[in-house]
């Protein structure tokens, strides 16, 4: 994902969502100017250390997921990289849902400064959607209360 800072200058900065479609958890939602393969790389293997190597991943065909060292990273690994097809959004509906909250509720009501204010109010609106608000797919659970009672909780 991406928005503008709106302090001067009017920088970009993007947002790294790594979602768990089963519990519904945001597992990591990284605010940085621009993310390179080896960025995503980092995230993932600090998710992995906390909560396991999946079997698969789902990602879009942006750059830094379809670099030589993701690729690498995901063949180390034995993780499948499942790529959306371009334009087909319901290949990973779970997740457009997902950014689109995130879009309506986080970067569309607020104003960033800078990296660091984009980054604080990422960080509470991620603890808030995984530790306070129940989702009716999870039966009224919170994901990280549905991640404890499936004993996959980090």
């Amino acid at each position: 994902m991406h928005d503008t800072l709106k302090g001067e200058p009017r920088r970009k900065f993007r947002l790294l969502n790594v979602v768990d479609v089963f519990t519904r958890e945001c597992l990591a939602m990284q605010v940085a100017s621009e993310f390179k393969a080896a960025d995503v790389v980092r995230t993932l293997d600090r998710v992995i250390l906390q909560r396991g190597a999946p079997t698969a991943i789902r990602c879009d065909q942006g750059t830094e997921f379809t670099a030589e060292a993701l690729d690498q990273w995901a063949f180390n690994n034995r993780i499948e990289l499942d790529f959306s097809r371009p334009g087909k959004p319901t290949d990973n509906a779970f997740v457009e849902s997902f950014n689109a909250s995130v879009r309506k509720e986080l970067l569309n009501t607020s104003w960033f400064d800078t990296l660091e204010d984009a980054r604080r109010a990422a960080r509470e609106w991620r603890r808030e959607y995984n530790e306070v608000r129940p989702h009716r797919s999870l039966a009224n659970l919170t994901p990280k209360a549905y991640a404890l009672s499936a004993k996959i909780a980090s």
